[in-house]
């Protein structure tokens, strides 16, 4: 199989794009080139659906501009009908999470995503040094609603378990709340090349030039790519017997099956042949809200076990 024959330049590059997509109960970063013992499949249980509420938890220094950047994407996820964005946009690869997953589980309404509330602990109230258990407790004071998300967003200098070492986001939940919760770190001081990598040269493999990251801003850009992969995650499977392959303990989910796609013609350590904004010389694969653009992470098509990218 080819999958036996990879060299070690190939295998370094597998665990650096995927090291940006792993969730809390993630697979191993050196088991993430081997070959998935099975396809990727619904487990009978449940997700989240319908109008999804999220409740964010600023924790640290963000200037106006990265939260306008973090903010505008998940706005653009359920755009107003005023400001539907060309495409493609974020609204349409939201549409492909319904149109692949939620709508398999039963949910015939298209769900929306829409901002409840944000909260801000600038002053780091419980320090700069996290573990993930003080993540849980700064995502319960987001106010998260039965039934969404809360999300919990770290600045570039606040370091947290497990963070570059073996994620850049996670996503967990609370089965009697009905709440599902992500937390996302700003990667830009602490390990760019691995968690905002496709924006920073990587941290192994061939040097080659970073993309221009679509809104100036290499750590909020980054933080964009995997809070998205964590919402995915986050809706699909929220309480562990969703979609997902593999052991359910360390499972792939609908973007973390997709490591490092972001286009058509994507391999590893090559994000795919995306799209380039003239006059800034920005790569990007979705619009949104604004006339912001994005880049996305693919999404794992079930029914055809390829990654389903927007360009």
């Amino acid at each position: 199989m080819a999958s036996l024959q990879v060299s070690k330049t190939t295998v370094a590059l597998l665990v650096l794009v995927s090291l940006a997509q792993v969730s809390l109960g993630a697979r191993r970063l050196t088991s993430l080139v081997q070959q998935p013992a099975e396809l990727l499949t619904y487990h009978n249980g449940a997700v989240l659906h319908g109008d999804i509420p999220i409740s964010v938890m600023w924790y640290g220094a963000f200037s106006p501009s990265q939260k306008a950047i973090i903010s505008d994407f998940l706005l653009s996820l359920t755009p107003t009908s005023q400001a539907q964005p060309l495409a493609p946009s974020v609204h349409q690869w939201w549409g492909t999470i319904d149109r692949l997953y939620l709508s398999k589980a039963g949910n015939i309404k298209k769900s929306s995503i829409t901002v409840f509330s944000q909260v801000s602990d600038e002053e780091c109230s419980l320090g700069k040094s996290l573990k993930m258990s003080q993540v849980s407790e700064l995502a319960a004071k987001a106010g998260p609603k039965k039934g969404g998300i809360a999300v919990v967003f770290t600045a570039d200098d606040v370091a947290v378990e497990g963070f570059c070492m073996s994620r850049c986001g996670s996503h967990w939940s609370n089965r009697k709340s009905g709440t599902a919760y992500i937390w996302v770190g700003n990667a830009a001081k602490q390990c760019p090349g691995q968690c905002a990598w496709p924006f920073h040269q990587p941290l192994y493999g061939p040097q080659t030039p970073p993309l221009v990251a679509p809104n100036g801003d290499v750590g909020a850009d980054g933080m964009v790519i995997n809070l998205a992969s964590m919402v995915a995650g986050a809706v699909t499977n929220p309480f562990g017997d969703g979609f997902y392959q593999g052991p359910k303990s360390a499972p792939l989910e609908a973007v973390t099956a997709c490591p490092g796609v972001y286009a058509k013609g994507s391999y590893p350590g090559y994000p795919g042949d995306l799209s380039v904004e003239p006059s800034t010389g920005a790569s990007y694969n979705a619009n949104g809200v604004d006339g912001r653009k994005f880049l996305l992470p693919a999404l794992f098509d079930p029914s055809t076990s390829t990654c389903s990218t927007l360009v």
